[in-house]
């Protein structure tokens, strides 16, 4: 069974300035923990997600499947940190989007599918939850 992931929040900015925070490493690092992300955004290339986790190394993976500037990025990602052997049926599609906000601004949207259950859907959405936290006051500021 696959479940899905999903946290959302509004940023006072434009989509561009969302759209930067999204793609440019030095900003990534601000907001998602320290993690290093390597790649080049085109369609089929490779992105990596490098950084220490509680005291210990690790690399994440993937490759980028869509690149819609300024809308949406679409890539699948795998963690070692699941505990999961590297074969294709233990990566996850997770997909940033960013829509117009009726009342201005924008709302950013993470959607991570492939979860093995409620309680890693959970987990993994609190935790996509404080990242666009820390995505909005990256932008913000």
């Amino acid at each position: 069974m696959s479940l899905t992931a999903e946290a959302s929040v509004h940023v006072d900015a434009d989509r561009e300035a969302v759209w930067r925070a999204l793609t440019d490493p030095g900003l990534i690092a601000q907001y998602l923990f320290g993690t290093q992300v390597e790649t080049d955004w085109a369609v089929g290339s490779p992105i990596t997600y490098s950084g220490v986790w509680e005291g210990k190394p690790y690399q994440d993976k993937g490759t980028i499947l869509v690149f819609d500037e300024p809308n949406t990025i679409v890539s699948t990602f795998f963690s070692a940190l699941r505990g999961k052997p590297d074969i294709p049926e233990n990566y996850q599609n997770v997909t940033y989007r960013i829509d117009d906000a009726v009342d201005g601004g924008v709302t950013v949207t993470v959607i991570q599918d492939g979860n093995a259950d409620e309680a890693e859907a959970a987990h993994s959405a609190r935790n996509w939850t404080m990242v666009l936290e820390g995505l909005r006051g990256v932008v913000e500021r």
